[in-house]
């Protein structure tokens, strides 16, 4: 009972926004916007990079308090924190408090691994950041870096518990990403031009 009031608990602290609850202060709603999507990534393009400051972090701090009490209050279980930093995405995601119309879970799954396992949050980052400063796609950079949590978990070793994990999220991110994917491979996908450092410096050297 313990741990399923704790799994619904991560679920509806998942479900709280950071872009909607900060968009009805100024009242907007970022899901009619841009995108349509509630993630960090249309809070920037759609209303600047303090509010997407703001929105970010407040779905990353989700993430790190689910987790957080995963491991103070749980019950012993090993699979507790996992499945708690899963509820938590997914309320982020289908958020049951905004109609069930969220964002995509990176930003919150970041948070869930900062405490559960930092070393992937490296990881993730380093290989989120060459990705996006070679191409400029900001989806394409989520899903693959994602996708690095798999052989993350296989080089370290990891035991079943967290490689299930990490499958788990890989796939559910780039299912959460299909629509950018469906656009790239349509050659429609909406690009940042000015993260691509590798290209500015090619042009500089030539």
């Amino acid at each position: 009972m313990t741990a399923a009031l704790l799994i619904v608990a991560a679920y509806l602290l998942g479900s709280l926004s950071g872009s909607l609850l900060l968009g009805r202060l100024r009242g907007v709603d970022i899901r009619n916007l841009g995108s349509g999507n509630a993630g960090g990534t249309n809070a920037l393009r759609t209303q600047g990079w303090k509010f997407a400051l703001g929105t970010v972090l407040v779905d990353v701090g989700k993430g790190v308090l689910a987790a957080w009490l995963a491991l103070r209050f749980g019950t012993g279980e090993a699979w507790l924190p996992y499945a708690m930093g899963l509820a938590a995405v997914l309320g982020h995601v289908w958020p049951v408090f905004h109609g069930f119309r969220g964002g995509k879970g990176a930003g919150t799954l970041v948070g869930v691994l900062l405490v559960l396992w930092p070393l992937a949050v490296a990881v993730l980052i380093g290989t989120w950041l060459l990705v996006l400063t070679a191409t400029g796609y900001v989806g394409l950079s989520t899903v693959l870096a994602a996708g690095m949590l798999v052989p993350l978990a296989l080089a370290t070793d990891a035991d079943p518990l967290r490689l299930a994990f990490a499958v788990l999220l890989a796939l559910f991110i780039a299912f959460t990403h299909r629509g950018n994917l469906a656009r790239l491979r349509a050659g429609t996908e909406a690009r940042f031009d000015r993260a691509r450092l590798w290209t500015r410096l090619g042009r500089k050297t030539t």
